[in-house]
């Protein structure tokens, strides 16, 4: 098992990988909250001079999915932009949320603007690296929340190589069963790419992406280790810093 952190920070990431003991790291480009263009700095320099495998995790403001253009077409140029940097420090993959449209909206249409990502990007020779779509938490009106909704969106985009992240918390947040979860993932999408394990301090079905430590949220802690087990890909860990340490260390003792 490949035990890994996010990183927050974009700095000195390798430093803060160190303290945590771990053979990959998660971070982002460039700010999560805005639409800046990445930038390479020293950060990511040492990144990719070093040793340590590296996951990018796209912005959250990025909603390809969604109906709304001044979303849509930023979402599509971002996704583009911050795979090509993640590319250039060498990242196995970027993560991407799979973003929503609003209440009253046709899911199929978001589901739609997926396929056209892919499809647009394919003209130009695809993107730089793997793209993993990340399951959600919350949302009647996401493209990936419930399981039979990942059905929906692979089924127009598997095709194209488009890998999978699951997010144990967002799972459990969702209303979805982590017991046989990873067995139903891969019926639809056959694949797992990565799995962020995190606990919820939130209860099942509760729509709030909370993340909590290994041992100290409402998951039993034994599950999320099956579930890392059975899923036989690399593990991310977003838990609370101040617990991550403890989280790196229960998973080693396995």
């Amino acid at each position: 098992m490949r035990i890994g952190a996010h990183v927050r920070d974009s700095e000195n990431p390798l430093g803060e990988a160190g303290e945590f003991d771990v053979d990959l790291v998660q971070l982002f480009v460039t700010d999560p909250q805005k639409w800046n263009k990445p930038v390479v700095g020293e950060g990511l320099d040492a990144i990719h001079a070093s040793d340590v495998d590296v996951v990018v995790h796209s912005s959250y403001v990025i909603n390809v999915a969604s109906l709304n253009n001044r979303i849509r077409i930023p979402s599509r140029k971002a996704v583009a932009q911050q795979a090509d940097v993640a590319a250039e420090i060498g990242a196995l993959g970027m993560v991407v949320h799979g973003g929503h449209v609003r209440d009253g909206e046709d899911p199929a249409e978001g589901v739609a603007n997926w396929r056209k990502l892919f499809e647009r990007q394919a003209e130009s020779g695809g993107f730089a690296v793997p793209i993993w779509i990340e399951n959600t938490a919350g949302g009647d009106f996401a493209m990936a929340r419930h399981f039979d909704a990942i059905a929906r969106l692979w089924d127009a985009v598997g095709e194209f190589g488009a890998g999978f992240c699951l997010d144990t918390c967002h799972a459990w947040a969702g209303g979805e069963d982590l017991v046989d979860a990873v067995e139903r993932i891969k019926a639809i999408t056959g694949r797992i790419d990565l799995v962020h394990l995190n606990n919820s301090r939130d209860e099942f079905d509760s729509a709030r992406d909370r993340h909590a430590n290994l041992e100290s949220g409402e998951i039993d802690p034994q599950l999320l280790a099956a579930v890392a087990s059975a899923a036989g890909a690399p593990i991310m860990l977003e838990t609370p810093a101040d617990g991550m340490k403890a989280d790196v260390a229960f998973l080693r003792a396995l």
